[in-house]
């Protein structure tokens, strides 16, 4: 198994492709070693999280440089192709129809939108091109579309990412014939505060679309949302279902809630930056080979904060003014703090994370 591992040259980077030149799907290096975890318990989360600060940061950023460039990091770019009209009833979203929040409603955008804004995207160094519609569980028909949309942008050169609500296996199946790369599909929060957020989709739910997907051959992109008024245990529980899946996420984003009028949670308390730092940590520590991203919530935090995420072990983020319905740092200003930092841009034409290789 070691010398396996050895041949496929995974670590630090690599490139890997058949014999035709054609990049293929990743798969998890933890298909091939059983050194991650997926036994965690809460309380050995709840102990990270406890962890002194200093500690804790230290962990994490050499977990951290063990499997990854310290100074590279993967970007992404959000685009809502169909916008609200959501029949779920999630506390946080402006999308559902069960809330005002004054959201421009608007179906599928024509395949020439999409295409040019995911020349736009790449034009602004994103390597991965994510679409998001405001369904429940898309028909047939509608995957059927998205499906020609993964097509028309993996021909431009991107990697793809679509989020459309829960899915059957025939429906991620579909998608994995069109080359779609990664679905996204969140937990959102720990099984015990979930009903507190969401009543119209259960937990389960989301773990059988999950399921779907992973045996659909696509990478699973999972993680869940901070600062909706649950408790340090409840950021643990969170954390430890996505870390004791079959498989880990290939990427995991954490997002700090953004609060929109009209929602039921525009009025629930933020928590700190430090402890939001505290739970890119532990995720890092957690989830050792998967892309940690810093998704929403970035337009209300300082760069300290953003370079303080990327210390623990954050190495992924979405750029562009917009995420779906919600502001986001201009790409102006990434550029400008990478350039402080001494962070570049992960170029997935040249490099791979440690974990790919060939099928």
């Amino acid at each position: 198994m070691t010398a396996r591992i050895a041949e496929l040259n995974v670590y630090p980077v690599a490139t890997l492709r058949d014999k035709s030149g054609v990049r293929r799907f990743p798969f998890r290096i933890d298909q091939l070693t059983s050194s991650l975890r997926h036994d965690w318990q809460k309380a050995e989360v709840l102990a990270l999280f406890e962890r002194p600060f200093n500690d804790l940061m230290y962990e994490a950023q050499s977990v951290h440089r063990e499997h990854f460039d310290p100074n590279k990091v993967q970007l992404s770019t959000l685009l809502s192709i169909k916008t609200g009209g959501c029949p779920e009833d999630c506390k946080y979203c402006p999308q559902s129809v069960h809330f005002d929040t004054g959201l421009d409603v608007h179906g599928l955008l024509p395949i020439e939108d999409v295409v040019q804004a995911a020349r736009n995207a790449r034009a602004d160094g994103a390597s991965r091109f994510c679409m998001g519609a405001a369904w429940r569980s898309p028909t047939e028909r509608q995957v059927e579309q998205v499906a020609e949309l993964v097509r028309a942008v993996n021909d431009e050169g991107l990697e793809t990412c679509v989020t459309l609500g829960m899915l059957s296996d025939d429906k991620a199946q579909c998608l994995a014939d069109a080359g779609l790369a990664y679905y996204n599909h969140n937990l959102d929060t720990s099984p015990e505060y979930y009903g507190d957020i969401i009543t119209t989709r259960t937990y389960q739910d989301r773990l059988d679309t999950l399921a779907a997907v992973r045996d659909a051959g696509i990478n699973v992109c999972c993680g869940g949302i901070v600062g909706m008024g649950e408790s340090r245990e409840d950021r643990a529980g969170l954390l430890q279902q996505l870390a004791n899946l079959p498989q880990h996420p290939e990427s995991v984003p954490i997002n700090m809630l953004v609060r929109v009028e009209g929602t039921p949670l525009n009025e629930s308390a933020a928590i700190s930056n430090i402890e939001f730092v505290r739970t890119v940590c532990v995720s890092r520590i957690l989830m050792p080979r998967s892309f940690v991203r810093l998704s929403a919530g970035r337009k209300d935090m300082s760069d300290e904060a953003q370079a303080l995420c990327y210390l623990a072990g954050a190495n992924s983020i979405f750029c562009g003014e917009r995420l779906l319905t919600t502001p986001n740092p201009e790409n102006e200003e990434d550029r400008l703090l990478f350039d402080q930092l001494g962070i570049e841009p992960l170029d997935i034409a040249t490099e791979e994370a440690p974990f790919r290789a060939v099928l």
